[in-house]
């Protein structure tokens, strides 16, 4: 069967699997996601929406980095927020292929419920590679790939002379109707529950592979389009993502061998399943962040603080990466040394900051814990 990809087999593409394996994962799949959802409602509007701008952010930055492609997180975040038009400390401008990938997963979040068409998926794929190049390589944009020169288009990893082939995409004359038969699939009434048919979209889009690039990125937003359709809103609580970037090695390993295999693909949405419910575990962390940050400033002791302080302090509590020092936050904030080190010292003076190690200008600064449990 190594030599045969599953879109070569007679029964393509009708799907199978074995109902009786997946219906109590299903159940608690469904049970996990009402609790979620429900939790979430309580919440209240403004903390939903930190959320909503937390997980998809994570979603934007773990799914361009399965693909190898490290964004930046202010950037991201800056991006999404405006577009939700949330109002947020500190926003920065984005590059055009951040801007473009920030658009297509908020096209597929926000308007879920709108029919998914071929021009949609263009301005999708076109969006992500505004200058026609994916790094140093110009590639077709903005329409199906057309490799007639050099098909098959392959997966390949390893050296010159050590490559494996770990799949070969159907060539290019077949893929307008192979995404026709796909589109009026996923845009039709069906009887499939909506996460299994997440599930089942997700293979059979990167299987069909219609792209010179980006496929993959544009697999997990089709994917996260149907989780949408599944949880009826277009908040986002959890990262399936972040979650599959956790889990890469098995999730490329189950593409693979689910591509090389039958037509009962019970095995694929079972892991998928599987990577689903751990997204809702890493729920947990976002939620408690999210609170977090609302109880700080919901403090009184925030009160009067300027616009610079308010930057810096949320830096800290979206995760500041490395050691937070008064050049950094000079840098950051964009004033000057004595400037900084006058502001930090003023939130050490109201207990907010805590110095971390000896001093000079390689001190560093951590939020002081007990200031969210103050009143």
């Amino acid at each position: 069967m190594s030599g045969i990809y599953i879109y070569q087999l007679k029964g393509w593409p009708n799907f199978q699997w074995n109902n009786e394996v997946l219906t109590g994962i299903l159940g608690d799949i469904r049970f996990r996601q009402g609790r979620l959802l429900g939790s979430m409602e309580g919440l209240g509007f403004n903390l939903q929406d930190e959320a909503t701008l937390a997980t998809l952010t994570l979603d934007v930055l773990k799914s361009s980095e399965i693909e190898g492609e490290i964004l930046d997180h202010d950037q991201v975040r800056s991006s999404i927020a405006r577009r939700l038009g949330m109002e947020v400390a500190g926003l920065i401008p984005a590059d055009r292929n951040v801007e473009g990938i920030v658009e297509m997963m908020l096209d597929a979040t926000q308007h879920y419920d709108r029919t998914l068409t071929t021009e949609r998926l263009f301005g999708w794929q076109a969006s992500m590679f505004p200058t026609g190049f994916s790094g140093m390589y110009k590639i077709v944009v903005g329409t199906w790939r057309n490799n007639a020169k050099d098909d098959p288009m392959q997966v390949v990893s390893g050296g010159m002379g050590r490559e494996k082939v770990h799949f070969q995409a159907p060539d290019a004359d077949s893929l307008e109707a192979e995404m026709n038969q796909f589109l009026r699939w996923f845009n039709s009434e069906s009887t499939i529950d909506p996460i299994i048919k997440a599930a089942v979209a997700h293979l059979w889009f990167v299987t069909i592979h219609p792209f010179d690039d980006g496929n993959g990125r544009i697999a997990r937003a089709i994917t996260d389009m149907q989780l949408s359709r599944a949880d009826e809103t277009s908040r986002r609580f959890y990262s399936m993502s972040a979650q599959i970037r956790i889990e890469r090695k098995a999730y490329y390993d189950m593409l693979e061998r689910t591509q090389k295999g039958t037509m009962d693909i019970t095995e694929w949405i079972t892991w998928f399943l599987g990577c689903l419910s751990r997204a809702f575990n890493a729920t947990a962390l976002t939620l408690t962040a999210v609170i977090k940050k609302a109880r700080f400033w919901n403090n009184t002791a925030m009160q009067e603080l300027n616009s610079r302080q308010k930057l810096m302090l949320n830096k800290l509590l979206d995760g500041f990466d490395g050691k937070f020092t008064s050049s950094k936050w000079g840098k950051i904030a964009k004033c000057s040394h004595d400037t900084a080190v006058r502001d930090i010292q003023d939130l050490i003076d109201r207990n907010i900051l805590l110095k971390d190690g000896a001093g000079g200008r390689s001190t560093g600064y951590l939020l002081n814990e007990a200031i969210f449990d103050a009143k």
